[in-house]
């Protein structure tokens, strides 16, 4: 159960979810508590996933690999459906925290990847950008930079809230994030 309490979500948010192609989750509950910064996080989170032009399967890649690096099962659970519906293969998915050793990843993964990594810690260098850069194009970049860095702060509000997914799905299966590996941090 989350620190927060669950607020009541306006029937018109609601309905901006669903045609969103989203559902009421806990998080949207939780922040429901200030409506005016969940509405700008709907905004905000939706632009991320429906309006770039690259693929959402690379944006859910480095979606979940922000939960891995972050240790958030309740944004590894959510992404891991989203992955799926993208089309994220399951091998993929199997194979993230190892993806430098991986033949699974391609040129452009691989450097979106390092990229994100290096965001999750705080600290792009030139070369990783330059990699990244020589990818995609100036406008791409703004995308994933903006995608890895809302997802590093996800898992902090995540944490800050002790946000669960209890109740939300019930029934359906509970994707845990895998045990930790050290030598890949």
């Amino acid at each position: 159960m989350s620190r927060v309490p669950y607020a009541e979500i306006d029937p018109a948010l609601v309905e901006h979810i669903t045609t969103l192609g989203g559902r009421v989750l806990n998080l949207y509950r939780m922040l429901g508590n200030h409506p005016r910064m969940l509405e700008a996080w709907i905004d905000f989170a939706y632009t991320l996933r429906r309006a770039c032009t690259t693929s959402r399967v690379l944006r859910e890649l480095m979606i979940l690999r922000t939960a891995q690096l972050a240790r958030s099962d309740y944004e590894w659970h959510q992404h891991r459906i989203m992955a799926r519906e993208a089309g994220v293969p399951d091998q993929k998915v199997e194979e993230l925290a190892n993806w430098r050793e991986s033949k699974l990843f391609d040129a452009r993964e691989q450097a979106a990847l390092q990229l994100t990594e290096a965001i999750v810690a705080g600290r792009v260098d030139d070369a990783t950008y330059a990699r990244a850069a020589k990818e995609f194009s100036p406008s791409e970049m703004i995308e994933l930079i903006l995608t890895a860095s809302f997802y590093c702060m996800v898992p902090r509000i995540l944490d800050a809230t002790a946000l669960t997914t209890e109740g939300e799905e019930e029934g359906d299966v509970q994707y845990r994030l895998p045990p930790l590996n050290r030598a890949l941090i």
